[in-house]
């Protein structure tokens, strides 16, 4: 219950920080879309980025195990373009239209209808799928410092140094 009530938690204090963040706005969404505004980029890999420090802290404290998926390119690349697809048509990703919806938008019910009735189609076309699409390119549960045989704060930090100078970039350039 306390698993649930974490996630209860942190999901209010995440849409709290994408309504003052600003990044659920329709222009914003737009202008990430078309690489012209890096605010919601900018947000979400400081989330990536953050994430990522603390579960691995945690993770080292043995509080924490992680559960890794499989790694699939098909479902992936197959899923990112329904994903891309989607939010291009809409101009929301599903968190962003939860938060739109919550703000009087209404216009953000059919990205929720149309993630339900996604869900309802790869519910019903699993047993398919599961022959086919998430057979391909299955690397099993892998993550980038088991691939490169090398500590996961090597990785963290490369990251990191990557996420400053990629944020760096983007105020430079005014995106």
């Amino acid at each position: 219950m306390n698993e649930l009530l974490y996630g209860f938690i942190t999901g209010i204090i995440f849409g709290f920080l994408l309504q003052k963040g600003r990044v659920i706005r329709y222009d914003k969404q737009m202008g990430a879309l078309r690489l012209k505004d890096m605010t919601i980029v900018k947000f979400m890999f400081t989330s990536i980025l953050v994430a990522m420090v603390g579960v691995y802290i945690l993770k080292d404290l043995g509080i924490a195990k992680l559960s890794l998926k499989t790694t699939v390119l098909g479902g992936n690349i197959i899923g990112g373009l329904i994903f891309g697809i989607g939010w291009g048509l809409l101009g929301y990703c599903p968190g962003t239209q939860l938060g739109a919806l919550g703000e009087g938008r209404w216009d953000a019910l059919w990205g929720i209808c149309g993630m339900l009735a996604g869900a309802m189609i790869f519910a019903e076309a699993y047993p398919f799928l599961k022959k086919t699409v998430l057979t391909w390119g299955d690397y099993g549960k892998i993550t980038i410092p088991q691939i490169l045989g090398i500590n996961h704060w090597i990785i963290i930090i490369l990251f990191l140094i990557g996420g400053i100078g990629l944020f760096f970039w983007f105020e430079k350039n005014r995106l």
